[in-house]
């Protein structure tokens, strides 16, 4: 997303806006959504179903045990669906920096608990682009240290830098999930960059975000982005729909997909179309290459394809890949695992004897290698059952 000043303070148009929202029902705060499953909104009280703001469902892609953070946690309805999905193994914490909205949520915690028999919902504010940062405490701190000098300022900082690091609002690598409805929009284009870098950073390695939001088909007009009415109500701060994908790949971020893309424009804006978008991100690309004998097949349809660190696969051939991302391409929760054939080798090569893999280039695997130099088997099952899985 261009970097791009503007007239007011984004972050107090947004405050002041879903702090109203807290109070009474905002029909104008991003787009309706329809489609939860009914079964989790029988014990949310009718006020924070009322105030709910979003424009997708991401609740339908978590699963039970599982860790959430929800950005933009709002009212607290997606966290307490969570709540129900994840199970007692599971825990979910909804972070937001409106107080009205932290007040609202937390409100309920102690009535669904009693309901559910397990307590596993925590809502905490900060920022979502700066997830390290615990405002809570920031605030007991600034009530002990009145600001009133450059060198106060100076000390502020400091102590904020002192949080981040021993005192984390949210860990790094210490969650399954991340979640969010309809609120990366509304943060400052300066701190957007950040804001997937945290995403990213919170994350497990193999963990991934599912994030619903609104993009647009064109950059929003200047009359669009100087409007603080339009940033506030999700219009002004979204992503163009290419950009958005782009800024998960800039992260770090592997096995980017559209789960979910509403058809009709939510709404039309001097001709820019603005519609909800759901996408899933996975994180755990990074890391060393090792050689393991290991191959994979891309099934098809397509005649080939390019994952996220450029390897290209062909439909039908044997492709030689690294440890790393056999794991990636294999793995049943993964991304790719629909989509791919493995093929291990016959006898397993240790890490201990493992050479580096050189992950450059595309390179064709040939079947001796996983099936071994001196592998001269002969295996006669004419005479076997072919309604078996293992013969055609």
């Amino acid at each position: 997303m261009t970097d791009t000043t503007l007239s007011y303070d984004v972050e107090q148009a947004v405050r002041e806006r879903y702090a109203a929202g807290a109070q009474q029902p905002q029909a104008s705060l991003c787009c309706p959504t329809d489609g939860y499953d009914q079964r989790y909104l029988e014990i949310l009280p009718q006020e924070i179903i009322e105030k709910d703001y979003g424009c997708g469902d991401p609740t339908r892609y978590v699963n039970s045990g599982e860790t959430v953070v929800d950005l933009g946690s709002g009212a607290g309805k997606n966290c307490y669906i969570l709540a129900q999905k994840v199970g007692a193994a599971g825990k979910i914490i909804g972070v937001d920096m409106n107080d009205e909205m932290l007040s609202l949520s937390r409100k309920y915690i102690a009535p669904i608990s009693e309901k559910l028999g397990y307590e596993n919902v925590a809502f905490v504010k900060g920022k979502i682009q700066d997830l390290a940062l615990n405002l809570d405490l920031v605030q007991q701190w600034l009530e002990q240290h009145p600001i009133h000098s450059v060198d106060q300022v100076a000390a502020f900082e400091t102590e904020c830098d002192r949080l981040r690091q021993t005192q984390p609002l949210i860990a790094t690598d210490s969650v399954d999930v991340v979640i969010s409805n309809c609120v990366l929009n509304l943060v400052r284009p300066q701190d957007k960059k950040q804001l997937f870098q945290e995403i990213f950073r919170v994350l497990k390695r193999g963990g991934r975000a599912v994030i619903s939001d609104i993009v647009c088909d064109e950059a929003p007009t200047e009359k669009i982005l100087n409007d603080p009415e339009l940033w506030s109500g999700c219009i002004a701060g979204a992503f163009r729909e290419n950009e958005f994908l782009e800024m998960f790949e800039q992260a770090g971020f592997y096995g980017i997909e559209i789960l979910a893309r509403q058809t009709e424009p939510w709404q039309v804006i001097d001709g820019v179309e603005f519609r909800s978008l759901t996408v899933q991100a996975f994180k755990g690309k990074q890391g060393e290459c090792w050689e393991r004998n290991q191959a994979v097949i891309y099934r098809g349809p397509w005649k080939s394809v390019q994952d996220d660190d450029g390897h290209t696969l062909y439909r039908g051939e044997r492709m030689a890949v690294c440890d790393k991302t056999f794991q990636i391409y294999t793995n049943s929760k993964g991304a790719y695992h629909s989509d791919i054939i493995p093929i291990p080798p016959r006898d397993s090569v240790s890490f201990e004897v493992a050479k580096p893999f050189d992950c450059s280039s595309d390179t064709f695997r040939d079947p001796g290698v996983t099936k071994g130099a001196d592998y001269r088997e002969t295996i006669d099952q004419s005479n076997g059952d072919c309604s078996s899985s293992s013969c055609c």
